[in-house]
């Protein structure tokens, strides 16, 4: 593709070179740049991709993008290097991105999810409907990013940067993908990432603390209205009617087109006549014209405002009420509320919950069917916000019987300093506690303690097969260490 019809869309472009170069590829990373290739320099949280001009250019660059600001002197780019100069490299790079692979996203129907919880719950339950209502569908999300029944990619964010969200976008449209569902953090919306995807519905499910720390979000407001940037992406929008900041959204989007959920609050799509055990919640729901039973096999309240969700999606896809009741009680997602079949047939489940609110709901939950005493392992992760961490130790506390403190992802911060933030909380409380630094001991001392009428909820880090100490990603997976744990105590 020639580089100025890259460059379609972009303004205050200032360019020294050549525009009718062929360009063979895109990159923001100098080490996968090869031969007349674009090389994007992208400030970042802790690199800078000016300091790898000089390296994408040996690796084969023949233009490079760089950000208004920078002093071009420093690098000695060659004359033959064509160079332009804009304002935004992030903005620039989603445009430059969805040019190259030709906007795949206008190929099929996209469906974006944001919101604090649920998000990858809700994909998952939209992909399984969708793909028994006859969809070629594809999902992009926090467990992996799949086409069809084909894992293109385990995932390391949520929202890939803008560059592969398009190649990914480019390779579904090849494979015949009819619908994407996506999950779409604040971040990928603040960062530009999603920048020039052509979304035809947008989803809120829930908001509340998370994600306010230096390198992601100043405040709840700056969070917040990150998420709103979906919906001025997209006129169709449906939203969680019982969440106080989704109930707004009707009202800040008067020309749009929205559909709302909700159990308690009046909405378009309401839940009624609830039950929860610890094995599937099930309620009753207008489809269409008619009154349907409906079951998920994913315990838990939040679980019937994820499966509205998708039911609102179904919906507009003229799926059938048979096809939807199929659907939402044969799928399963990786670390929500995830069982873990065990010799001991102990009640053990794995779940994702890493914020206070998400972590109350589980608790909460888990106490309303569980006969015997919920037992709770968590902990919290580093270079993250720290204000919740007292929180969650004084929600563990109020809320489960018993409560391990260990580690989770702590990333560049010592273990031991995380875990004695969590307690400051749960010394507030009457709970009875434990604090085990080594998540791996914590998880077996809640095992040997628990009986058949108890549950253990192994909280934080769901899906995630790793643990990440020190910036370096460790294998880890809950399921290996608790199967292990249930041979040695054999």
């Amino acid at each position: 593709m020639k580089l100025n019809e890259m460059l379609l869309g972009l303004e205050g472009l200032k360019v020294r070179g050549d525009l009718e170069l062929e360009i063979k590829g895109i990159e923001n990373n100098s080490e996968k740049v090869q031969k007349d290739y674009l090389f994007v320099a992208i400030i970042g949280f802790n690199k800078d991709g000016h300091d790898f001009i000089g390296n994408a250019i040996e690796n084969g660059a023949i233009a490079i993008m760089v950000q208004e600001g920078c002093d071009l002197r420093k690098w000695d780019i060659p004359e033959n290097i064509t160079v332009i100069v804009l304002k935004n490299t992030r903005e620039a790079l989603a445009k430059c991105s969805a040019n190259f692979y030709g906007n795949p996203s206008k190929k099929f129907k996209l469906i974006g999810v944001t919101g604090t919880k649920g998000k990858t719950t809700t994909t998952f339950m939209m992909k399984e409907i969708l793909e028994k209502a006859g969809k070629k569908v594809g999902l992009i999300g926090t467990i992996a990013n799949y086409a069809g029944s084909q894992k293109i990619k385990e995932s390391d964010i949520t929202t890939p940067e803008s560059l592969e969200l398009q190649r990914e976008f480019a390779q579904m449209v090849e494979m015949g993908i009819e619908v994407v569902v996506m999950e779409v953090s604040s971040q990928s919306l603040k960062l530009h990432r999603v920048d020039c995807c052509d979304f035809d519905i947008a989803i809120f499910t829930n908001f509340s603390q998370d994600h306010i720390s230096v390198k992601e979000h100043t405040d709840m407001e700056d969070y917040f209205n990150s998420k709103l940037k979906l919906f001025k992406m997209c006129k169709t929008g449906i939203v969680n009617a019982d969440d106080l900041y989704g109930a707004k959204i009707p009202k800040l989007f008067p020309d749009s087109n929205i559909t709302t959920y909700g159990i308690d609050n009046f909405a378009n799509l309401l839940a009624k006549d609830i039950t929860v055990t610890n094995s599937y919640a099930d309620f009753k729901v207008k489809i269409t014209d008619k009154n349907e039973r409906v079951k998920v096999c994913i315990p838990g309240r939040f679980s019937v405002y994820n499966a509205l969700a998708a039911i609102c999606v179904a919906q507009k896809f003229g799926v059938t009420p048979e096809i939807i009741k199929e659907a939402l009680v044969q799928v399963r997602v990786p670390g929500r509320s995830e069982m873990i079949v065990n010799k001991k047939e102990l009640p053990i489940m794995i779940d994702y919950a890493h914020t206070p609110e998400s972590i109350e709901r589980i608790l909460k939950a888990a106490k309303a069917y569980t006969r015997g005493r919920v037992i709770c392992v968590f902990g919290c992760g580093g270079d993250r916000d720290k204000n919740k961490r007292p929180v969650m130790g004084e929600i563990a506390g109020m809320i489960a019987d018993f409560s391990f403190i260990t580690s989770d992802n702590p990333r560049t911060e010592k273990p031991e300093e995380i875990v004695e933030q969590i307690e400051t909380g749960i010394k507030k409380t009457n709970g009875k506690y434990k604090v085990i630094v080594d998540r791996t001991e914590a998880i077996r001392e809640a095992i040997k303690m628990a009986t058949k009428k108890d549950i253990v909820i192994i909280a934080g880090k769901g899906h995630e097969v790793y643990q990440e100490i020190n910036g370096e990603k460790r294998p880890y997976d809950e399921r290996v260490i608790i199967n292990e744990i249930m041979k040695e105590l054999q």
